[in-house]
């Protein structure tokens, strides 16, 4: 049996940092650095508590386990496949998501303004009839924001059938097949005739320029989920030119674009974008108002 200098998460977790670091490995899919990074990859490889890395350092581990770890260390440092793919989850806030290569892995801004339901801009939240989340991916903003409205019905819809497949998989787990129906459109193609009070969306908008320079963890995921044309904008602006009229007198739309706002206001400025402070900033979800929007 091959041995190794290893016999205790404490020796992987230092060794998994430099390498990381080593590798110049980009963290921009939930963890801010390699020691975050590291140790969750640890504890869930040793099928331990995500929160427990303290009375678990210095235990001895067994050859295989030690092997296993290894072996995620180096899919995570040469192939610089992003963690949320090697575990098969992915976080937002408290919320668990299956995620695999069909999706990309969840990341939103938006999702940090749902607990307050998009306060002060939703009045009255159990008022709340009927949400429309474009662009869904792994579902993960549909499940939550049926999670935080529970008197709504959310439909949800993407171009791509994989990602639904993983979508189907997270609303089930959530058990929320009543409320949340899963959409295979090109935006608003097929999407029922009624009227939305919130339209929702995280879409592809990573300008050409920035795709070009993309690090190679995103470059793991869809490109159909990141690709926004030359400025960024193309979905975007199908998506406000179709707001208006799905849209309650008093329905809102909400869009994140990153880090284009420079090209978001060059597109929409004139309609008066309304930007929402999130924990980037004030640059990277705006929000449009139904009367903003048939003007």
């Amino acid at each position: 049996m091959t041995t190794t200098p290893f016999s205790t998460p404490r020796d992987l977790l230092r060794y998994a940092v430099t390498r990381f670091n080593t590798a110049e490995l980009f963290f921009g899919h939930g963890s801010a650095e390699a020691l975050d990074e590291a140790a969750y990859l640890i504890l869930h490889t040793l099928k331990l508590p995500l929160d427990k890395l303290d009375p678990f350092l210095d235990a001895r581990l067994l050859p295989e386990e030690v092997a296993s770890v290894l072996a995620v260390i180096e899919r995570r440092a040469t192939d610089r496949v992003p963690a949320a793919y090697i575990t098969k989850e992915g976080w937002l806030g408290t919320y668990n998501f299956y995620v695999d290569e069909r999706v990309i892995v969840p990341r939103s801004f938006i999702a940090e303004l749902i607990p307050d339901y998009f306060a002060p801009w939703v009045n009255e939240p159990d008022s709340v009839a009927n949400v429309l989340e474009l662009c869904t991916g792994s579902g993960c903003l549909a499940i939550m924001l049926a999670d935080a409205f529970p008197d709504a019905h959310v439909d949800a819809v993407d171009i791509s059938a994989d990602a639904l497949a993983v979508a189907t998989r997270n609303v089930a787990t959530y058990k929320l097949q009543d409320r949340v129906t899963l959409i295979e459109s090109d935006l608003y193609a097929n999407v029922p005739d009624k009227k939305y009070d919130l339209i929702i969306t995280n879409p592809p908008y990573v300008n050409s320029t920035s795709m070009g320079k993309l690090p190679k963890e995103y470059l793991a995921e869809p490109q159909i989920a990141l690709d926004g044309g030359a400025d960024g904008m193309d979905l975007v602006r199908k998506i406000v030119a179709g707001a208006a009229e799905r849209l309650t007198d008093d329905g809102i739309l909400i869009v994140e674009i990153g880090n284009e706002r420079e090209f978001a206001e060059a597109a929409f400025g004139a309609l008066g974008l309304t930007w929402l402070t999130t924990s980037a900033g004030d640059d990277m979800v705006f929000l449009l108002t139904a009367d903003q929007l048939k003007l």
